[in-house]
């Protein structure tokens, strides 16, 4: 009877120390989808070629992440929560809730939260967030876009809580600018016309198109927008572990830099462009 009693005690504690070493992270469900497909089931730290099918920028920086984390020592498990977290995430990072947003936010909507978060070195930065004009496909030429007045006929559709993603599209002279906070809301808008385009990452597809379920969304060709800010990952203050993680993914981040694995990660996923052939609206 005292061995069992043992058992039981042992089986207790090797649960409790199995779940205290799993962490809850919530995610976008058309990102975890893609983040799936492309990682395949494969360890996250032994990917080192980004290019391959599902591949965008957003699943870029869940790796990323991942590996930085690891190379700064921060050894815990992932379990990932799927589901329409667009602005949930902020609020669970500032009550604690969630460790880390793996889908790096811009500098401007991130100071404007740094009283409950730690915001990393730029992962994106400043001029290397180059956009394209995304619209349904069969339109992207007969929208005619080559200089800022063309902007003047057409509707663009982004959200206001995306600081950076506002203003670029505010500075166009757009007909209509459409609010709207759910990101495949939007894709979605624009896909059945109702919106002319949205700004997206270029993609790594031969035709640099963005395909999910019945959406089929492609750039306006030769014709991109410059982001004007950069991009971080940010941590909860709040979190036990905010300042273990943090320190962590500022060291990995550091490794994976001077390696160049950062800047490999994203021309191989098709978002670092060319910019010599492009045409930047707003460039000036």
């Amino acid at each position: 009877m005292r061995w069992v009693v043992i058992f039981f005690v042992l089986n207790i504690f090797s649960s409790s120390s199995l779940q205290a070493n799993v962490i809850d992270i919530y995610i976008r469900d058309d990102v975890y989808k893609d983040y799936t497909t492309f990682v395949n089931n494969r360890d996250i730290t032994s990917i080192k070629n980004f290019s391959g099918k599902a591949i965008r920028r957003d699943v870029v920086d869940m790796i990323i992440a991942q590996q930085a984390l690891k190379l700064g020592g921060f050894n815990f498990q992932f379990n990932y929560i799927p589901g329409k977290v667009n602005f949930r995430n902020t609020r669970m990072l500032e009550t604690g809730k969630l460790l880390i947003s793996f889908d790096s936010y811009w500098l401007a909507d991130a100071h404007a939260n740094a009283n409950f978060l730690y915001i990393t070195k730029p992962l994106i930065r400043r001029g290397e967030y180059i956009a394209g004009v995304y619209t349904k496909a069969g339109r992207e030429n007969a929208l005619g876009l080559a200089q800022m007045s063309d902007f003047k006929r057409l509707s663009a559709v982004s959200t206001p809580k995306w600081r950076t993603d506002w203003k670029t599209l505010s500075d166009l002279p757009l007909k209509e600018l459409v609010i709207e906070h759910e990101w495949i809301s939007m894709a979605r808008m624009v896909n059945t016309g109702w919106v002319d385009f949205m700004l997206m990452p270029f993609n790594a597809t031969a035709d640099q198109s963005f395909k999910l379920d019945k959406i089929n969304l492609v750039p306006v060709p030769n014709v991109a927008i410059e982001l004007k800010d950069s991009r971080h990952f940010v941590i909860s203050r709040n979190h036990p572990l905010g300042s273990q993680a943090y320190l962590a993914l500022e060291k990995g981040l550091n490794i994976l830099r001077k390696k160049g694995a950062i800047e490999k990660a994203y021309t191989q996923a098709g978002f670092f462009v060319d910019k010599q052939n492009l045409n930047i609206i707003n460039a000036q």
